[in-house]
């Protein structure tokens, strides 16, 4: 079991270079735990995807019907004061922070492919690359 955050989510559903990571990552965890919140991220995410020619906006809402289906029955709630204090001791976003605090809560991984978070939490945040190669 793993959190996960948006953008790992559109690793998986949106075709590019790190998708095939994202489905190895999937395949060898299938128990991914996410916040709320990663259904607002992603959506933007799935606007910008339009926005700038990856899709259609039929596509984009197939993907989100797919994304939904799939991952909404794996969220958690997270402590949001834990969060803040989180983000104002390491100087990270608070929708970064819930990310870090429900995977400190839950005693996981947060598998991630946003630098700061893998410097600022090298105990807790990992890449999708070093989180399969700890498991292999």
């Amino acid at each position: 079991m793993i959190v996960v955050d948006a953008n790992v989510v559109a690793y998986l559903f949106i075709e590019g270079d790190k998708t095939e990571l994202a489905q190895r990552l999937r395949r060898q965890d299938p128990e991914w735990i996410l916040l709320s919140l990663w259904r607002h991220e992603f959506l933007n995410i799935l606007a910008t995807f339009v926005r700038y020619g990856g899709g259609e906006v039929a596509d984009a809402l197939s993907i989100w019907q797919q994304s939904i289906n799939l991952l909404q029955s794996q969220e958690q709630d997270v402590d949001m004061a834990h969060a803040l204090q989180l983000a104002l001791a390491n100087a990270i976003s608070a929708y970064d922070a819930q990310y870090v605090a429900l995977a400190m809560t839950w005693n996981l991984y947060l598998v991630t492919e946003d630098q700061k978070l893998q410097q600022a939490f090298p105990g807790v945040a990992l890449s999708m690359r070093r989180f399969l190669e700890a498991e292999a």
